[in-house]
């Protein structure tokens, strides 16, 4: 009890915009699961086709990177804050839409999963600039490593509560009413929406300011920046799976949502408690020894589902990946952030520019990951590309580790080299 008291004296001892931020972030990730996880398993329950599913994907990250540029302009007249505020309750609000549709055709799925994407964008993007602009280095490994608990709390409870009333209520009559696994989705969205509704009331107690500098299109960059735009590509190409990889294997090998959220579960508290404390103690030089653990157990959980294909390999691929997904972030996004300083502060630009070509980078990545399970399962087969699609972006993802090293190395030289100046002024 003592050191539970001690740790909220330290959140509460934080800046008043990082502490909204946290709240914000922290109710609006369990709503995120749902995005994540189950709209994948909508798709593929109502398609049975993995390669949609992928499509699916492919078509809502478009969304996001064209929601990138909108917002960038945006941003020259409407408040950030209203923007966040926005993307949190569109989202929501978007993939209640998405399960309305009866048909799920291709060009059903594309504009669904194109405006839940464009949605997603408008969250994300800000999430990413509010976050920059009031936290530094020193702080980062503390609000990733938080943020990162409760996300994965919520990926523990969220799939565990949902998978449970689906499997629950299917098939059951209530009030002359029959309960189907679509109808029970629907009520999920309904719920999603409230939880939305109470994130954006905590965020409206925020006092954000932004710079002045509203210059966002910018097509010559630092080399440093051009850097990190690979290192985003290598997160990109792995992400689209994250998503929809566990919901395609689960319903191909074991058949039910339920059974996806227990797999989660399972493996998501020890590493909830662990990122939280990484987070906690970490020190800057530290991220990148995160990187490589988490990179390194992505690949093994690949090769599980790879060389097993079978049930037990999905356990192990998905164990494998809840355990991977937050410790990624943990090192990921400080050093993204440390790299946008810098940058931001060779070139004199509005830091939103770097944020809006992150995505792009991200959506490179992504589109080749997606593309390359979409072709393999038509041109092979979908086991094949169930198969081999992820060793490959697997394998291609360590390579962000000798390359996060190069980019942090070089931070730290421009900082010191600064600090030199100054000091010797």
């Amino acid at each position: 009890m003592n050191g539970l008291v001690k740790e909220i004296r330290f959140f509460r001892g934080q800046e008043h915009n990082m502490r909204v931020l946290l709240l914000t972030n922290m109710i609006y990730a369990f709503v995120l699961p749902v995005v994540e996880v189950f709209a994948g398993a909508y798709v593929m329950r109502n398609t049975n086709d993995p390669a949609l599913v992928a499509y699916y994907q492919l078509a809502m990250y478009c969304g996001v990177v064209t929601t990138s540029l909108v917002n960038g302009m945006m941003l020259k007249g409407v408040n950030v804050k209203t923007l966040y505020a926005g993307g949190i309750l569109v989202s929501a609000a978007s993939l209640g839409g998405m399960m309305l549709i009866t048909d799920l055709g291709f060009l059903e799925l594309g504009v669904a999963g194109f405006f839940l994407g464009a949605a997603s964008g408008f969250f994300w993007t800000n999430r990413y600039l509010l976050a920059l602009y009031n936290t530094d280095d020193d702080n980062r490994n503390y609000y990733f490593g938080l943020e990162s608990f409760f996300f994965s709390v919520a990926n523990i409870s969220v799939p565990l509560l949902i998978g449970a009333f689906i499997a629950g209520m299917d098939g059951i009559t209530l009030s002359g009413v029959r309960f189907d696994a679509n109808m029970c989705y629907r009520i999920v969205m309904a719920v999603v929406f409230v939880v939305a509704l109470c994130s954006v009331w905590v965020l409206s107690h925020g006092r954000f300011v932004m710079p002045e500098n509203t210059s966002i299109m910018h097509v010559r960059f630092h080399p440093l920046w051009y850097k990190m735009l690979s290192l985003s590509a290598l997160k990109g190409i792995v992400q689209g799976f994250l998503v929809t990889a566990p919901a395609i294997l689960v319903m191909k090998f074991i058949g039910n949502e339920g059974v996806l959220g227990t797999i989660q579960g399972i493996s998501g508290m020890l590493t909830a408690v662990l990122v939280y404390v990484l987070g906690r103690i970490a020190r800057p030089g530290g991220r990148l020894r995160i990187f490589l653990v988490s990179v390194l157990v992505f690949f093994i959980g690949t090769l599980f589902n790879g060389v097993l294909f079978s049930a037990m390999g999905v356990i192990g691929f998905v164990l494998c990946k809840v355990f991977f997904q937050p410790l990624f972030d943990l090192a990921y996004y400080p050093v993204m952030m440390k790299c946008i300083d810098v940058v931001g502060e060779i070139e004199n630009r509005n830091k939103y520019t770097y944020i809006m070509t992150h995505e792009v980078g991200l959506f490179a990545g992504r589109f080749f990951g997606l593309g390359l399970f979409i072709l393999l399962a038509y041109l092979v087969s979908q086991d094949f590309a169930l198969k081999y699609a992820l060793i490959i972006v697997g394998g291609l993802q360590c390579l962000a580790y000798p390359l996060a090293r190069n980019i942090t190395a070089e931070c730290d030289d421009y900082i010191k080299t600064k600090h030199s100046e100054r000091h010797e002024i």
